[in-house]
């Protein structure tokens, strides 16, 4: 039986689990991009790496790629840190050890170490991904999947390999349509009838539009497959090369596509939904505003990202917090919150709490309102306050009165204003910074 028929034979019936799980998957070694910073959401990563940063009520950002690693049956995989590692570093430690290496399954921390050359960390998306060879060639994959640390989606992989050898491919981009409006900041390519990339360009100031809707553009999502063996010649190569930038979007992409077979995957053919039929649903938090959006989304009625699908959970860790608990209930003085996610061991005591996502240990003291905003891990709102669609960073506290998120000009004297009019509020910003990276 080949690869393909164990595929195929191994998919699970509609309606239960989505996993594609086979030896295409078991044959693969994920490599986790996650050493950025994330500049754009500004003092948020002051102190922790993008994938490092809260996301959905209890996550991390990082936990979603590792999840559908781990869903996908893809079980050998690598994390490059680098940027402020420590709280990322932390977080795999304790919500990631639970594979067996008895059995050959592993989540790996690959920290930047200078192995290649004692003056250089890491250079780019491909050199991180060369100065691991090592231990890539130690796992012995078939296929290598690189992936990004720092993208809020559910896949199965087991279908984008499924594609990538179906189409006989050296190289498969994962790639998913957007507005033109918004592909400036992607890489952009062009495939002909048999879904082969015959052009590809890195961040154009001028994306090329899908043929016959000049609205959208086909962008990557910084999702590869490689062969292995055709992975390791180009990552030489491109190493040896004195004018490369070292990454896969520059450098590497637009070299495979003009000389060898590399193909594109649309996500909407390997997105995991519950619904059918249901928008493919993936998002890049790389802004302040990105960031606040995609987890209001969440507090939806019906969310399109659905984290409450059994079939394909999203692994992480977490405290051991006790139940969150809504206390008072005079005219005045009522504990509530409506279109809300409460996570354990928050306490909204005689406050109200509308359309916010609080995080564990959150406590909101009586007579205060919080509105579309996102409560990060220990907060806590003092009497009196009013909070309307802010970002509360880890561990901030607000003393009694305080107002942010209704007068803009004064909040910008303080805190991070976006031109959206989300506020960023951090320790710091309070001057009760601590130095802790969590």
């Amino acid at each position: 039986m080949t690869d393909i028929q164990a595929a195929v034979s191994e998919r699970r019936a509609p309606g239960h689990d989505p996993r594609l799980v086979s030896t295409l998957t078991r044959n693969t070694f994920a490599m986790v991009l996650a050493g950025g910073r994330g500049s754009r959401l500004f003092e948020l990563t002051d102190w922790r790496s993008k994938p490092a940063v809260p996301f959905g009520g209890k996550f991390r950002i990082i936990d979603f790629t590792l999840s559908n690693c781990v869903n996908s049956g893809v079980r050998r995989v690598g994390v490059a840190t680098q940027y402020k590692s420590q709280s990322l570093i932390r977080h795999l430690q304790l919500g990631w050890s639970f594979l067996d290496g008895r059995l050959g399954e592993f989540i790996e921390i690959m920290p930047a170490q200078q192995q290649v050359d004692e003056t250089q960390w890491y250079r780019g998306t491909a050199d991180a991904v060369y100065q691991n060879l090592r231990e890539i060639r130690h796992a012995n994959p078939e296929y290598v999947l690189i992936l990004s640390g720092d993208h809020i989606y559910r896949m199965d992989y087991g279908r984008l390999l499924l594609a990538h050898v179906e189409n006989k491919a050296d190289m498969t981009v994962a790639c998913i349509e957007m507005p033109i409006k918004d592909a400036t900041g992607f890489g952009v390519m062009a495939v002909n009838d048999d879904g082969r990339v015959v052009e590809f360009q890195e961040k154009p100031a001028q994306p090329k539009h899908i043929p016959g809707n000049p609205d959208m553009a086909l962008a990557s999502m910084g999702i590869y497959v490689f062969n292995t063996r055709f992975l390791f010649e180009q990552l030489k190569r491109d190493a040896d090369d004195p004018k490369s930038n070292h990454d896969f979007g520059k450098d590497v992409i637009p070299h495979c596509v003009k000389r060898y077979r590399t193909f594109a995957q649309n996500f909407a053919d390997s997105c995991v939904h519950e619904e059918p039929g249901k928008s493919a649903y993936w998002r890049d938090v790389g802004t302040l505003d990105a960031y606040w959006a995609a987890n209001m989304d969440l507090v939806e009625v019906t969310p399109d990202l659905n984290l409450y699908d059994d079939n394909w959970p999203i692994w992480t860790w977490q405290e051991q917090r006790p139940p969150a608990k809504f206390v008072f209930d005079d005219d005045n003085r009522r504990g509530t919150a409506v279109d809300s996610t409460v996570s354990g061991g928050c306490i909204i005591s005689g406050a109200t709490v509308r359309h916010s996502m609080l995080f564990s240990g959150v406590r909101v003291h009586s007579f205060s309102t919080v509105e579309d905003s996102i409560l990060l891990p220990n907060v806590q709102i003092g009497r009196n306050c009013i909070v309307k669609k802010c970002i509360l960073d880890r561990d901030c506290h607000l003393p009694e009165g305080t107002q942010i998120g209704v007068n803009p000009a004064e909040d910008r004297k303080r805190f991070h204003v976006t031109e959206s009019g989300i506020t960023l509020v951090t320790t710091k910003m309070l001057g009760q910074d601590t130095h802790i990276a969590r």
